[in-house]
């Protein structure tokens, strides 16, 4: 027998008629699925199409369309026939039975699919709708907090976990009319677009940093690099960076005196290098009882410990650095920005070269004899201020796509109940 639920707090204008509430297993059929692993399916070619429950987990949204090119092909032809009465359909919903952790009972909606038939495949389970939804709708709303919790007490497992068909199906179902189905499904198909957008520019940004990276420095031997801006041809001198800069690491003052913290000298740390916050803030009288060093605006910030070593930074802000941050301050002639690019390029390598100790930790003197090339003043600005440029556009694409995650993430929790 059908429900009325309440009604979310956000709907668009003109809906008011109240949502229904049924058992899923009133509202879809369940399909068969596959057992074939990773090994029985490839990127190539086949007469079959293979949705992986991996893919569910990780790869796609909550609507599979624009991905839809990358569904892997059944190796062995001889597996569709077994499944002519559960190849997919646009509308169809496939949940991923087993995760790691409570993400399992994700669920994708399938909107687009290649013209290979396509059946389902390992830990998941294909659910085909007895009767029409708006598009986009179930997609997004089987993997709202609204749905999705309902399966956490369902959920088995420790190290695997995993939901089950029979558990599914007695979960509750609530959904308006069709066309403010409709409606719900292309606004957050629409936010889905953007974030994809935003995505693939700052992926394409990142790759696109990294290629350069490698071309706009000289290779091991060379004095020169594989690409240069237009009016430089001066070969780069080789030199020790703590030949051409300054450096000095700070310190912590004791946490047990409470005078020390609290006051207006804000204390950068590993992890906040790349920010213009910090978390904590120092007295005068912490930075004058401890080894804590300022840093003005500017100054290049290089990690020596833990899970940040080898990031580098800017600082943003005027503060006090602790032991486990480098400060390099150009000589006069010398540019940080373009010394910050070449770090950040050598970060694997010096990482993988010279880590110390069990926590993961650089030593600044090490550091401070790294060698590399140098061109004359004007080459380096130039370099670096390309590198700064890049970073921004990275960073303004990576803000824009935690807005937009951000903003879903609301709708998500106000546009269901």
């Amino acid at each position: 027998m059908t429900e009325q639920a309440k009604v979310p707090a956000i709907r668009f204008a003109g809906f008011t008629d109240p949502w229904e509430q049924r058992k899923l297993g009133d509202c879809f059929e369940f399909l068969k699925s596959n057992t074939l692993s990773r090994a029985g399916l490839n990127g190539e070619n086949g007469t079959a199409r293979n949705v992986h429950y991996g893919d569910i987990l990780i790869k796609f949204g909550d609507c599979l369309d624009d991905e839809r090119s990358d569904l892997p092909f059944i190796t062995d032809d001889t597996v569709l026939p077994k499944y002519a009465g559960s190849i997919l359909r646009e509308g169809d919903v496939i949940f991923a039975d087993t995760a790691e952790d409570e993400t399992a009972g994700k669920c994708v909606e399938l909107r687009k699919l290649p013209k290979e038939p396509t059946i389902s495949g390992l830990h998941t389970i294909p659910a085909r709708p007895r009767f029409p939804f708006g598009t986009g709708y179930l997609g997004h709303y089987l993997n709202s907090d609204a749905y999705h919790r309902q399966l956490l007490p369902l959920m088995q497992g420790i190290k695997v976990i995993s939901v089950s068909k029979a558990a599914l199906q007695d979960t509750q179902v609530r959904f308006p009319g069709l066309s403010e189905q409709s409606a719900i499904g292309a606004a957050l198909n629409e936010i889905d677009s953007l974030i994809t957008l935003h995505q693939r520019k700052y992926d394409k940004l990142v790759v696109f940093k990294k290629s350069m990276l490698e071309k706009m420095f000289p290779k091991d031997g060379e004095s020169v690099p594989e690409i240069r801006f237009a009016g430089f041809t001066d070969p780069w001198e080789q030199r020790k960076l703590g030949d051409v800069t300054d450096s000095f690491s700070g310190g912590t003052p004791d946490g047990s005196h409470a005078s020390y913290y609290g006051g207006s000298i804000p204390f950068i740390r590993s992890a906040e290098i790349n920010s213009d916050k910090t978390e904590l803030f120092l007295t005068e009288k912490g930075l004058d009882n401890s080894s804590a060093k300022i840093v003005e605006r500017g100054t290049v910030l290089y990690a020596l410990y833990g899970a940040t070593s080898g990031e580098v930074g800017i600082a943003a802000i005027k503060g006090a650095i602790n032991q486990a941050i480098l400060a390099l301050s150009p000589h006069t002639g010398n540019d940080p920005l373009f010394l910050a690019s070449w770090l950040r390029r050598e970060k694997a390598r010096i990482v993988d070269t010279y880590l110390q100790g069990g926590q993961g930790n650089l030593s600044g003197s090490i550091v401070k004899e790294l060698s590399f090339a140098l061109p004359q003043q004007k080459e380096q600005q130039v370099i670096g201020s390309f590198f700064s440029h890049l970073d921004n556009l990275i960073t303004l694409h990576q803000r824009k796509l935690e807005l937009l995650r951000n903003i879903k993430k609301s709708l998500l929790d106000k546009m269901f109940v």
